[in-house]
Order: structure tokens, then sequence, then C-alpha cells
């Protein structure tokens, strides 16, 4: 067996994994383009491919690989592991429909904010944002809304892991920074993100917690700072989290 230097980790299975991502990036890769971005032989490269192929999680699309449905069920599991998600997943539709913007629902995992649903109203702006897709926590308002609420070991555990990337001229790359207004959100119950992940995008969120005090997850509607201007949105997002809360509790 391959195993890195880190006898906890398998080089195989980290390499099989980062071909899959590279696929799902560029949304379908022929052998010699992966073999080039990853410089590994073609012949490596093909071994992995054919493994994936014959466990049915990639398809052979006339000498390009693509991911295969085998992922969706996967994915679907994962989303309905916990039966609370029913009841965010409405919730977020619901919101969207009145708010006719965008609003997510997003957890911590591994350091990062991870998109778990996410639904559109008539007014909301496209971005790039999917399913699945993972930002800097400290970036936006739903991963400022559950670090505002997590352990203080933990916002260090990610710092440490994670740093305080810089996506726009508005992020906060500084840690005493990040925890002052970590304390802001506390006191008022929720979180901003003014143009810290994208430009000319403000977002509000809000944590969404256990009866013990455990963070699930958090909400967020995002849309342009010219619609944004006043804390109305956040006052709405206040009203929905704790109506879930309720819910959740005596589900």
């Amino acid at each position: 067996m391959d195993v890195s230097d880190d006898s906890s980790r398998v080089t195989t299975v980290e390499t099989a994994f980062e071909l899959l991502e590279t696929i799902v990036r560029r949304d379908g890769c022929r052998i010699t383009e992966l073999a080039e971005e990853h410089d590994l032989a073609k012949s490596t490269v093909h071994r992995h491919l054919t493994t994936l192929e014959e466990l049915e999680y990639v398809v052979n699309d006339d000498g390009i690989f693509r991911t295969g449905f085998r992922f969706l069920k996967i994915g679907e599991r994962t989303r309905a592991r916990l039966d609370e998600y029913e009841l965010v997943e409405r919730n977020v539709a619901a919101l969207a429909d009145e708010t006719n913007e965008c609003v997510q629902f997003m957890v911590e995992e591994h350091g990062w904010a991870v998109y778990v649903f996410r639904d559109r109203g008539d007014n909301a702006v496209a971005t790039d944002a999917e399913i699945g897709d993972r930002l800097p926590i400290h970036a936006c308002a739903g991963g400022k809304a559950i670090l505002a609420f997590s352990d203080d070991d933990r916002l260090e555990e990610i710092i440490d892991d994670r740093g305080l990337p810089q996506l726009t001229d508005a992020t906060i790359t500084d840690r005493d920074e990040l925890v002052e207004q970590l304390a802001a959100v506390r006191e008022r119950g929720y979180s901003c993100n003014d143009q810290e992940s994208a430009d000319s995008l403000r977002a509000f969120g809000v944590p969404i917690r256990y009866e013990d005090g455990r963070v699930l997850g958090a909400l967020s509607v995002s849309g342009p700072i010219r619609r944004f201007q006043d804390d109305s949105l956040a006052t709405r997002l206040l009203e929905t989290a704790n109506e879930l809360e309720l819910k959740i509790r005596y589900a």
C-alpha cells in the first residue's frame, strides 16, 4: 500500500480524490489533461480512472471522464442524515420567496463554511456559489454567525489550520479584528458580510442552535449592497431562526 509520510494518509486515495476534484472543477477531463495538471504518468491516471469507472463513480464519455450519478445519492444522503435539515430546507425556500433575495443555509465542516441549501427569490442576484461549495468561514455572513456562537477553541483551531485568507479588499485578515467583530455578532444576534467575499455583495447571517446552545448551522440572506442598506432583513432572519429553532426543539 502506498502511504505518505503521514502514516494516516494513503496517497493512492488522496490522488484519486484530487483527480475527482479536478474533473468536477473542469466539468470533465481527458487522461492527458489530468496527467499534465497533476504531474502524473498517463498510465497512473488511467489506472485510477479505470478503477473509479468500474466502481461507477466516473463515466467515460468518448474519452472525457466525468463524475457519475452515484455521487448524487451520496450527496442526498449526506443532506438527509439529520431530520432537522428537512425543516431547514423548507424555511430557506419560504424565506427566499418572501424576501425575493438569495437565501442559504451553511454548516461548518473541516473549518470551511459549506453550502447545504440555497434558494433564490425573483430579484436574487446570480452568483457562482453552488450547493456543496466551500468558503473561508471568516469571510461570509453565515460562517461568521457560526463562529460567533462556537467554542473559542474551535475558532483557534480553524485559524491555525486555515488562516484568514483575503478574498476582497474588505475581508478581515486580522485575528483580533475578527474576534472583536464576532463579539459584536453575539451581542446583536446576527452577522454582516459587507463585501468581504465578493465586491458589491452584502449579506446578513444568523445561527441556528439547539436548545443546549450547540450550533447546527446558519441562515443567511445576500444581495446587492444598494438593497441591503438597513437591518430589516437581519431582523426577519432572527425571527425565522427563532421559529426554526422552536420547530427543531419540538419536532
